[in-house]
């Protein structure tokens, strides 16, 4: 029985958008994925039942297919490559939500573009939806714990993070001995956790939040192995992220690595205090 139902899917780079085709068919829908040149895997072609490619910045052609699809929602799924942000070739209408905008940060472009979408009653939804066993684990999700030391840092570093993330900054910043030693930028969470290694040696401890006031249904964090790897690299110790509203990649191998190299993870429920949980 074919489909009664389509998902727009905007595909990022990664396997995340692979993961939500696969959830939103096993929930009966058709997915209409919109791929972007050098940013989305070429899998996404058998992945989807319709893919379109695209260079970034054309507004009015995504806008255009996902309306010709006759999508029931649309779910933004994956990164694009922020540098590569940088070289986009806006059309007519993207320009125009450009020059609307006081910041081209994540959170306030990838917002603009889902308010369009919205405007002409393409439905945004949270990705969450179709990947519901991806969801971040609250509480000590490895065998060993936080030092004191550690719980310190976690405690003093968190309502830094929250009010970084509010400037929408960055989601990430590495703490050692309450000093913050480095902040997510552009760069990303793993860069951002192998930088604070090269500045303040072993034993650091990264915090990873959802900004606030960030939209939930298109930038979601996320961790995985490679977070974890970039952490045995850096020498880092300790994680902890906000649970229940970031995404956790390869939660399995990610923590079987944790384990094997003595790294304490834990997520914060961010409807309880933080010492409560440490």
């Amino acid at each position: 029985m074919a489909p009664s139902k389509t998902l727009g899917l905007v595909a990022g780079g990664g396997q995340f958008p692979l993961l939500v085709a696969e959830g939103a068919r096993k929930q009966g829908y058709a997915v209409a994925a919109v791929a972007f040149y050098k940013e989305t895997s070429q899998e996404i072609n058998s992945a989807a039942d319709t893919v379109t490619w695209l260079k970034l910045g054309q507004l009015g052609k995504l806008i255009r297919f996902l309306q010709d699809q006759n999508t029931s929602a649309v779910v933004f799924a994956g990164p694009v490559n922020k540098p590569g942000a940088f070289d986009i070739r806006p059309d007519l209408r993207a320009i125009k939500l450009l020059l609307r905008l006081k910041s081209r940060n994540d959170n306030s472009l990838l917002s603009a573009v889902a308010d369009e979408l919205d405007a002409e009653k393409l439905r945004v939804v949270s990705a969450l939806e179709f990947v519901p066993e991806l969801v971040s684990p609250p509480g000590l999700i490895s065998r060993r714990k936080p030092t004191m030391t550690q719980k310190e840092d976690i405690m003093f570093g968190w309502p830094l993070i929250k009010e970084i993330g509010a400037l929408d900054i960055g989601q990430c910043i590495v703490v050692k001995e309450r000093v913050v030693v480095a902040v997510e930028a552009i760069e990303g969470t793993d860069e951002t956790i192998l930088r604070g290694g090269n500045l303040a040696g072993k034993d650091t401890t990264a915090i990873k939040i959802f900004k606030p006031g960030q939209d939930s249904r298109i930038d979601l964090p996320a961790l995985g192995l490679g977070t974890i790897e970039a952490m045995v690299s850096s020498g880092s110790t300790c994680l902890a992220y906000e649970a229940g509203s970031s995404l956790f990649f390869d939660i399995k191998k990610a923590l079987h690595l944790a384990d094997k190299k003595k790294i304490a993870v834990v997520g914060i429920d961010p409807h309880r205090s933080v010492e409560s949980q440490l």
